[in-house]
């Protein structure tokens, strides 16, 4: 049996967000925040949450760290579209708990740089996507 693949969500795959139900993995308890400060945004007509791969830049980002198993995680890549030219891309980076304790090595779905040009930005950056946030969030598939 596979290991599961750890994630870190930060935006509408976290719990009690629009796209939760896709995200059929294990939790870790607690809230986690990046090690390093990445730029996150609220972008385009549909109110995407996008994390650019740009560590350094923006704010140390909060979010929530599960555990997927492969079927999940193919699922949660749909969503994003990872396949898709000028969307999403699944990256490695660290993250902690927000309470302190160790680093865990993570993916998250970090969005393409391009989309900034092209679309407008809302909100940003943020050290979190919040409920606030989530209300000009529209499907996109």
């Amino acid at each position: 049996m596979a290991l599961p693949h750890r994630i870190f969500v930060y935006g509408t795959l976290k719990e009690g967000f629009p796209n939760f139900h896709v995200n059929r993995g294990a939790r870790r308890p607690g809230a986690f925040v990046t090690r390093q400060a990445y730029p996150l945004y609220v972008i385009g007509e549909f109110g995407l949450p996008w994390l650019l791969h740009e560590p350094g830049q923006g704010k140390r980002v909060l979010g929530q760290v599960f555990e997927v198993e492969d079927a999940a995680l193919a699922a949660m890549d749909v969503l994003e579209r990872v396949n898709d030219a000028d969307w999403y891309a699944r990256r490695a980076l660290v993250v902690g708990p927000v309470d302190g304790g160790d680093l865990v090595q993570v993916q998250a779905y970090f969005g393409s740089p391009t989309r900034l040009i092209t679309d407008a930005v809302h909100h940003g950056p943020l050290a979190e996507y919040t409920d606030a946030h989530q209300v000009l969030y529209r499907m996109h598939l």
